[in-house]
């Protein structure tokens, strides 16, 4: 699950997980749908100013797809086909997800405090800045080890984000478990910083720096859409005529 707080024109998004001791923070319909109610919430409330801060609890940013439950809905169904028909359906409500946060009218920052695998690395990356821990956190696009394809709007993200293509290679067909020294060097992460207490301050700087250019939302939205034409056009985002804020 996660939690919305305002802190003066800061809305801190925090995963806080789905139940006692859970705290990989795995991507489940009920999360997703928890993640985009608080999304909505935040863009309702947006004015010149605002900015998004994604964190999480315990040494997780997210752990992915929430496996076990395509498991059980399998199980319980007695369909050897309803698992994976039940990850496909997680897979298209997370579309949701990175659609709102690439359109959402204020910048938006990852604090990534603990490992982020496959859609979890995915919904990091949807962020406009990402702090990141160097104590033992990775990022882990999981999907060859496990066996399974890349979402289309995933392959276009990391197309977008990841400039090198070396570094998409070691990411998606060397299934590589990088570091945060090594996601700076290939684009991935802005900061590097040594505890998760340090990760969150250096998130909360970006954010306040960001804050004080008190720039158009709208204007950003759509700035940002036509930065990655491609995952937005997969993600339905259509782009919107020049936008005039003033002159």
């Amino acid at each position: 699950m996660c939690t919305l707080q305002k802190r003066g024109s800061f809305f801190i998004l925090t995963l806080t997980g789905a139940g006692a001791g859970d705290r990989e923070h795995r991507l489940s319909p009920t999360v997703i749908g928890n993640i985009r109610a608080a999304l909505s919430e935040v863009r309702s409330q947006a004015v010149a100013g605002s900015v998004l801060i994604t964190r999480s609890e315990g040494r997780f940013f997210s752990n992915g797809f929430d496996l076990r439950h395509a498991q059980a809905v399998g199980a319980a169904a007695g369909k050897s086909d309803a698992a994976a028909a039940e990850l496909l359906r997680m897979v298209d409500l997370f579309r949701g997800v990175v659609a709102d946060l690439l359109s959402l009218p204020m910048p938006t920052v990852a604090a990534v405090s603990g490992h982020a695998a496959a859609a979890g690395m995915i919904l990091a990356m949807s962020h406009d800045y990402v702090t990141m821990t160097s104590d033992r956190a990775v990022m882990y696009m999981s999907e060859l080890d496990i066996g399974m394809t890349l979402p289309d709007y995933f392959t276009a993200l990391i197309r977008g984000k990841i400039g090198s293509g070396i570094g998409r290679r070691e990411v998606v067909l060397g299934a590589a478990k990088i570091g945060a020294t090594a996601a700076a060097e290939m684009g991935i992460v802005d900061s590097v910083e040594g505890t998760a207490a340090e990760v969150e301050a250096a998130a909360e700087r970006k954010a306040e720096e960001l804050g004080k250019r008190r720039w158009n939302g709208v204007v950003y939205a759509e700035i940002r859409k036509d930065l990655y034409p491609e995952v937005c056009g997969l993600l339905g985002l259509k782009h919107s005529p020049v936008v005039v804020a003033k002159l």
